[in-house]
């Protein structure tokens, strides 16, 4: 066993996580990340999608099927936006556009305030909170099935940005507030590339952290985050300034085993492993809803609360799908408590991480039913706008038995990436055998059940979503 993987002490933990090849000592690599011209010209064409989706969103046919702004973003975007995460880690967030239009503000209008204490605190929890009240509105107001809607919702997001350029520093929606920005983080923990910086060099460094605080030429880091004590991919987009910047060629941009990060963590954070859970239960709440026995299960639990309110029945419905894998994940933590050295807690948020690879094979899975029996309506969609009559036939890319087989293929994935998290999690905390199988058995039900139960739900028929 290395020294970098040696087992521990549950008083002590390994901080150094493995480095893997460095892509940037190949020249062609080096000097595209090093360019002037890196991300700026992803970045002006990710602007001119976007300014496109929104046109049509607000402007276009109110029949989702027939927007193309409404495919774009909920049909080819929103199902792709996971395998990015997981490839390059919160690269999107480079190229954002919201990113981009908080730039051009603080450049414009900014006044540079310092970002609120409470934002750096509880912003995880903001984004938590956020993510799950667009989900519920979605359901409540059909901002999905609803292009206007979705313009609104896009508009609402691009004020909020607008609003936070030109009050703090940097790129603070995006690091304290963006739900995106908060699934991208827990994502992209499991990212086959990571950014970090050589310590060694670091501490001598003269250049008083032009890294963090950036230099004439180049900013500093648009996410608050100082690359020497960098552990989590969570708090770094890929954008490069740091490397630009960095006068000692610190800095490095690896390639890892998926997932490692995981079990690497020092300082597991709550609100994190609540994300992930709230995620899981999300996804839950999707699936259900687009299957046939939906109504029937509103209408069963409407009975059970003695009111037909659709808004009611389905905060509570909503509710209940947050808190299972929420309270699994607690009831695991609690068994776990008394045979390890941790409390409840902090066993919920270390293995919560361990939940994530999980998390994105459910999500990819749902949006994969979406992108591959709908794909094809991005070009439908598009042929009007040339003067062409829109098709009538499928949208469909594959069939129903491809796209389910694709559907296990990926939990298979997933379960058994956050099983081999959770081995690796206790194995590292507890270096006995007899002592980190105890703590690992009730997260290992916890998945096996979570992933069963999204593969049943995945062999049920379900709907389009345009």
């Amino acid at each position: 066993m290395s020294t970098q993987e040696r087992s521990v002490t549950p008083d002590s933990e390994v901080t150094v996580e493995p480095r893997g090849r460095n892509l940037l000592d190949n020249r062609l690599v080096s000097g595209l990340v090093r360019s002037r011209l890196y991300p700026r010209v992803i970045q002006w064409a990710v602007l001119a999608g976007f300014v496109l989706v929104g046109y049509q969103l607000l402007t276009g046919p109110q029949a989702p099927s027939k927007n193309l702004g409404t495919v774009l973003m909920w049909v080819i975007w929103w199902p792709l936006i996971p395998v990015a995460f997981l490839l390059l880690g919160r690269f999107w967030c480079a190229i954002c556009p919201f990113a981009t239009i908080n730039d051009w503000v603080q450049r414009l209008v900014g006044l540079e305030r310092p970002v609120p204490p409470f934002l750096k605190k509880y912003g995880i929890w903001l984004i938590d909170a956020s993510f799950i009240a667009i989900t519920w509105a979605d359901h409540i107001w059909g901002v999905v099935a609803s292009p206007w809607g979705s313009g609104v919702l896009v508009l609402l997001l691009t004020t909020a940005v607008v609003l936070s350029g030109a009050l703090w520093q940097r790129r603070a929606f995006c690091r304290y507030l963006c739900f995106l920005g908060g699934v991208s983080g827990n994502y992209s923990q499991t990212s086959v590339v990571s950014l970090r910086a050589n310590p060694d060099i670091c501490k001598t460094c003269t250049s008083r952290a032009v890294c963090f605080n950036g230099s004439a030429a180049v900013p500093g880091c648009p996410l608050f985050s100082f690359p020497r004590t960098l552990e989590s991919n969570a708090e770094c987009n890929l954008c490069a300034n740091c490397i630009k910047n960095c006068p000692n060629d610190a800095i490095s941009i690896s390639v890892r085993k998926p997932t490692q990060e995981l079990w690497f963590m020092r300082k597991p954070k709550v609100e994190v492993a609540f994300l992930a859970m709230a995620i899981m239960g999300i996804v839950l709440i999707q699936n259900l809803s687009m299957l046939e026995a939906w109504p029937a299960m509103l209408d069963a639990l409407g009975g059970v609360l003695r009111t037909d309110s659709y808004p009611v029945v389905f905060t509570v419905a909503f509710a209940m799908a947050i808190a299972l894998p929420v309270g699994l994940l607690a009831a695991a933590s609690r068994i776990t408590a008394p045979r390890s050295t941790e409390t409840m807690m902090r066993n919920f948020a270390r293995f919560g991480y361990a939940l994530i690879p999980l998390d994105i094979a459910a999500h990819m899975a749902h949006n994969l039913f979406h992108l591959l029996s709908e794909g094809k309506a991005v070009l439908y969609t598009a042929m009007p706008l040339i003067g062409q009559e829109m098709p009538t036939e499928s949208p469909a890319i594959l069939g129903p038995l491809a796209i389910q087989v694709l559907q296990f293929s990926l939990l298979a994935l997933g379960v058994a990436a956050s099983l081999y998290a959770v081995y690796r999690i206790a194995r590292r905390r507890y270096p006995s055998p007899a002592s980190h199988w105890p703590v690992a058995t009730p997260f290992i039900v916890l998945v096996i059940g979570l992933g069963l139960l999204n593969t049943w739900m995945f062999t049920l028929p379900m709907m389009h979503r345009v």
